[in-house]
C-alpha cells in the first residue's frame, strides 16, 4: 500500500479531524476493519461442510502427477471441524461443482506444534482446474494473505502473485476468518477485517474451489459458498 507523506501544514488539521472521529465514536468502527460478506449479507449462503465420508469432495494430488498419500482429511463431528493431519502428503481436497462467481468464506487455525520455529502452511484455493494444473490460492501462512498460482495470460499458464497489502493472520491456534472471492476477471482476498490482496487478470471463467494440505495440521469450520451473478 503507498502512503503519500503529507506536508507539516496538513498534519496538525488532519490530527484534529481523527480527534473528532474518535470521541465522535468512529475510531472504534475503523478499527474494526471490513466486515466479511457473510457479516454484511447472512442470506443467500450453501453451507459447505462435508459428510463424514467427505462425499463431494475430491483429493487431488499436488502436482495431479503425484501419488496420493494417507487419508489426511477427517471430520470431527463433535466440533463439526474439516480436520487436515497435514502428514499425507501436499494436496488439496476439491469441492466436486465448477463455479463461476462466487464468495468462499473459510474459518481455519493452525494446530501449534511445540519445539523450533515452523513454517506454517495451508491455502484456499479458487478457479482452478479440475485437476489443479491452473491455480489460484490464496496463501494461508503466518506471513501470507496473498493471491499468487499458475494462470492463464493470453492462453498460456504464467506464475502470477499479487501482494498482500497488510499480514493479519492471527497467532497459531487462534481461529481466522477469510473470504477468497471470485468476479468476473478479479479475485479478491479478505481476512480477519481487511481486503489484503486483489488480482485483477483472471483469464479463467470458471473452475473449482479446495483447501490445500502442505505438511501442518490445519481445521476448517464453517464453510460456505455464496454464488454471485
Amino acid at each position: 500500500m503507498k502512503i503519500t507523506p503529507l506536508a507539516g501544514s496538513h498534519l496538525l488539521p488532519l490530527l484534529f479531524v481523527m480527534g473528532l472521529l474518535s470521541i465522535a465514536g468512529f475510531g472504534s468502527a475503523l478499527a474494526a476493519g471490513t466486515p466479511g460478506a457473510l457479516d454484511a449479507e447472512v442470506k443467500g449462503w450453501t453451507d459447505l461442510m462435508p459428510a463424514a465420508d467427505l462425499k463431494g469432495w475430491t483429493r487431488i494430488a499436488i502436482p495431479p502427477t503425484n501419488v496420493l498419500g494417507r487419508a489426511q482429511w477427517h471430520l470431527d463431528t463433535s466440533r463439526q471441524v474439516l480436520v487436515c493431519d497435514g502428514d499425507g502428503g501436499h494436496e488439496m481436497l476439491r469441492f466436486d461443482r465448477q463455479l463461476t462467481n462466487c464468495i468462499f468464506h473459510v474459518e481455519c487455525r493452525f494446530v501449534p506444534l511445540a519445539g523450533k520455529k515452523h513454517y506454517y502452511n495451508s491455502g484456499v484455493f479458487i478457479r482452478n482446474s479440475a485437476d489443479g494444473t491452473i491455480w489460484h490460492q490464496c496463501q494461508l501462512t503466518m506471513d501470507g494473505g496473498y493471491l499468487f498460482g499458475n494462470t492463464p495470460v493470453k492462453g498460456q499458464p504464467q506464475s502470477f502473485m499479487a501482494q498482500a497489502e497488510d499480514r493479519c493472520m492471527k497467532p497459531v491456534g487462534e481461529w481466522n476468518l477469510v473470504e477468497v472471492t471470485a468476479s468476473n476477471r478479479t479475485l479478491t482476498v479478505w481476512s480477519n477485517g481487511l481486503v489484503i490482496s486483489e488480482f485483477n487478470s483472471c483469464e479463467v471463467p470458471a473452475g473449482y474451489i479446495a483447501l490445500e494440505s502442505e505438511g501442518y495440521a490445519i481445521e476448517f469450520r464453517n464453510l460456505k459458498l455464496k454464488i454471485l451473478p
